[in-house]
């Protein structure tokens, strides 16, 4: 098996034939129209309706009422100005990710981008709880959550037997991604990082991308934060599907810490985010 001794650069990601997706049309004129700052909530639903799935993904996102409130908006420029203009275009970057990447029907594609709709709802809906604590937003939580393992379906268009095991009838869950790294001599890790950076993520979202394997040192600051919630919203997730967690019992405390959650009020908090997250999926 072979390992790698530094991650590899967009160059040779290249000559690898390692393909980093470019943005869909859509996101690239929503970016040039708000860098104009002359621009309203009809002119980017105008824009966003030029791709009808990107348009109909992000319109049922926000009628979700961690996004939206108690009162669900009718048409998408009212979903717009609901959730505001930046949290849009982070909310439209992370349904295009999804839609661009694994257009086919292989249930691996399936699977995955239902596990990064699952994990980014979770991190969502702790960044909700704990904005006062962290400063995350839950748009910028559920952005990092899509985004999070995005190196896993180019690498597995790139090589097909990568995750070839997400192809399995009872997969409840990815297989070792450091295996698979040491296998096929990549890093899923580095590739997300440098999809997030093309695609012009805010840099504290593609470091915890870049970091999510750990918990990083307290001078990241934001993005050590959200990796704390990233870690949290995936030991959820393996708690409602009664897998184990091997990350945690190596990184809860720090996670734990940096979200100002004591130990001894963890297990009812545990409880409360499964029941919400059960109650938001019926």
């Amino acid at each position: 098996m072979n390992t790698q001794s530094a991650p590899l650069t967009p160059e040779e990601l290249a000559l690898r034939g390692i393909r980093i997706p470019p943005q869909p049309q859509v996101l690239l004129e929503l970016e040039r129209v708000m860098a104009s700052d002359d621009y309203d909530a009809r002119g980017i639903a105008r824009i966003i309706e030029r791709d009808a799935g990107i348009a109909a993904m992000l319109f049922k996102v926000a009628r979700n009422p961690m996004f939206a409130g108690n009162a669900a908006p009718s048409t998408l420029d009212k979903a717009i100005i609901r959730l505001g203009f930046r949290p849009t275009l982070n909310i439209a970057r992370a349904v295009a990710l999804s839609t661009t990447l694994g257009q086919d029907t292989q249930r691996a594609y399936t699977m995955f981008w239902a596990h990064s709709r699952e994990l980014a709802m979770l991190a969502a809906q702790i960044a909700e709880e704990r904005v006062s604590v962290c400063n995350i937003f839950p748009e910028q939580a559920y952005l990092a959550g899509i985004f999070l393992k995005c190196g896993v379906p180019v690498l597995m268009q790139r090589f097909p037997d990568y995750c070839s095991e997400l192809l399995r009838e009872d997969r409840m869950d990815f297989p070792s991604l450091r295996e698979e790294d040491q296998r096929f001599n990549v890093d899923h890790c580095t590739i997300g990082y440098l999809v997030a950076r093309h695609w012009r993520l805010p840099d504290f979202i593609a470091e915890a991308i870049l970091h999510h394997g750990e918990v990083p040192r307290d001078e990241f600051g934001a993005t050590r934060s959200l990796v704390a919630i990233l870690h949290l919203a995936s030991h959820v997730r393996h708690s409602l599907a009664g897998s184990h967690n091997a990350s945690w019992p190596r990184y809860g405390h720090e996670v734990l810490a940096e979200l100002c959650l004591h130990p001894d009020e963890f297990p009812e908090y545990l409880a409360d985010l499964k029941e919400n997250a059960l109650t938001a999926a019926a």
